[in-house]
């Protein structure tokens, strides 16, 4: 009788590991769990002829946010920095300067196709709101051949 080789077992299992993590992952991305993975959730209402995006963005400005529409996609992204510094004159080196920086993002696919000529931004303490107004459903329009 031939010998097993116990490695087989190891790569079948490695196998089905990474299997399960692929599907995992994709279950997750599919049911908007990124929001837990980049720091934000968004609200997305179909209001018939668009749809309304709001966003929490706390502590940013509207200068640290950018908003990008392709296709049926709208990305979100929004970076800052800031800078604290106690004791010490500006000739003299730090004593003690504090950093830090943010950043977050976060991709949406839309059910429909987007206008990008109907698209608008505000933002107002904190809040981001992206109205996309949706694409002409009726396929084009029809031109008469003379």
């Amino acid at each position: 009788m031939p010998r097993r080789n116990p490695f087989d077992d190891i790569d079948r299992l490695f196998d089905r590991l990474n299997r399960q993590f692929e599907d995992a992952a994709e279950m997750i991305e599919s049911e908007g769990g990124d929001a837990l993975a980049t720091g934000f959730a968004a609200d997305v209402e179909d209001t018939g002829d668009e749809f309304v995006v709001t966003v929490d963005l706390p502590g940013f400005e509207k200068e640290d946010v950018d908003v990008r529409v392709q296709d049926r996609s709208l990305s979100i992204t929004a970076e800052r920095t800031a800078e604290t510094e106690t004791d010490g004159d500006d000739e003299s080196t730090y004593v003690r300067r504090e950093r830090h920086g943010q950043s977050v993002s976060r991709r949406l696919t839309l059910p429909e196709p987007i206008d990008t000529d109907a698209v608008s931004a505000t933002m107002k303490n904190g809040v981001l709101t992206v109205t996309l107004g949706k694409e002409d459903e009726s396929g084009g329009y029809h031109i008469e051949v003379e």
